[in-house]
């Protein structure tokens, strides 16, 4: 499911595995190692790192992946390196039997450096397996990161818990995705913070439920310093009895003044059956700042639907391409055009399946 092209990083069963991954050398400026080889080195880096102070210190998910976590893997990427190739990291499970499975992995990204991200979570055999992952990304200043991640083959049994951790330095950018096209129990979390001036974060998302799917995503952005920018956009499309959940929350602290954030949420119900819940929350301490929530849930529109079937469009095609109009423009955030292009296929294969199923059922 990543790029065809990335160097990857497989952890299997929890386990980093060198000998899946990809071999011969990696970009100039990346070094790599699991974290259980940088915890037994003592790496004050790598634990600096893990002690990382984020709005998700706390949270019932991530206590229990600090207490179980067996590996992971550590991307160190130097001062003012550009990684033109993505990078990619796989978190497999073998599936085929109930297993758990806790594992956290660490990117550093020096000052001044780029890179690409890629982060796939997937269960090679269907079982009622448990993932609980998490992700430590330290930003430098003046570097950049560009972050997409993906939930993918998931059995309704399933459950996925990742918790992502993203601390940011000044005149620093991160731009985050994730698509999630299959999901039994999935909960996406994201801890941000804002510790150096003229930094930006950009996250969205895009969730297509179907059956008894539950998709959550909860995310906390602090806004610790002044001068800071902060979007979240996120979009579901929901049938059947599926269940979408946004819990997006800005803080801004009292002196982190001329703060920039917005965060919005928008569903399209299938059915009478299907749930959204959406809770947007600022909790703001300054006075000079720009700051803004919206959340809205709906259906589509039947005279748009009337209007494509009178130029010869089925049902089925029609809601297709109101549906695909409304998916893109959530993916049109991704900064990276083979990313956003891999995106927008497997969203069509979803919207082709869902229309394949009607046409039949007629």
């Amino acid at each position: 499911q990543a790029q065809s092209d990335a160097c990857r990083f497989v952890i299997f069963n929890g386990v980093y595995s060198e000998e899946l991954s990809t071999a011969g050398p990696l970009p100039e400026g990346v070094s790599v190692l699991s974290l259980a080889a940088a915890l037994a080195a003592g790496d004050a880096e790598i634990l600096d790192a893990l002690k990382a102070e984020t709005p998700g210190e706390g949270d019932a998910i991530v206590a229990l992946n600090t207490a179980l976590m067996q590996d992971g893997v550590v991307i160190r990427v130097a001062p003012g390196a550009r990684v033109a190739r993505p990078l990619a990291i796989l978190n497999l499970m073998s599936g085929g039997f109930a297993q758990a499975a806790f594992l956290r992995s660490v990117l550093i990204v020096g000052a001044g450096a780029s890179v690409m991200l890629d982060e796939v979570t997937a269960v090679c055999a269907p079982d009622a397996t448990q993932a609980n992952e998490a992700l430590t990304v330290i930003v430098g200043d003046g570097a950049r990161v560009d972050y997409a991640a993906q939930v993918a083959e998931q059995d309704p049994r399933s459950v996925a818990l990742h918790s992502l951790f993203v601390v940011m330095g000044a005149n620093a950018q991160f731009n985050g995705f994730c698509l999630t096209p299959c999901a039994g129990l999935v909960r996406r979390q994201i801890f941000a913070r804002m510790n150096g001036e003229h930094s930006t974060i950009s996250l969205g998302g895009l969730s297509l439920l179907r059956g008894k799917e539950h998709a959550d995503t909860t995310l906390v952005i602090d806004h610790a310093v002044p001068n800071c920018v902060s979007r979240e956009f996120f979009r579901h499309i929901l049938e059947d009895e599926s269940t979408g959940v946004f819990q997006g929350k800005v803080v801004v602290r009292q002196h982190a003044q001329k703060t920039d954030g917005a965060m919005k949420s928008q569903a399209i119900m299938l059915g009478d059956d299907c749930v959204m819940n959406n809770k947007p929350e600022l909790e703001i301490f300054a006075d000079d700042v720009v700051c803004g929530h919206g959340a809205t849930v709906g259906q589509l529109d039947a005279n748009q639907i009337f209007y494509l079937r009178a130029r010869g469009l089925s049902r089925g095609e029609a809601e297709s391409l109101l549906l695909e109009a409304f998916a893109n423009e959530a993916l049109d955030m991704i900064a990276d055009e083979s990313v956003r292009a891999r995106f927008a296929l497997q969203s069509g294969a979803w919207l082709s399946g869902r229309h394949s199923a009607g046409e039949s059922g007629r």
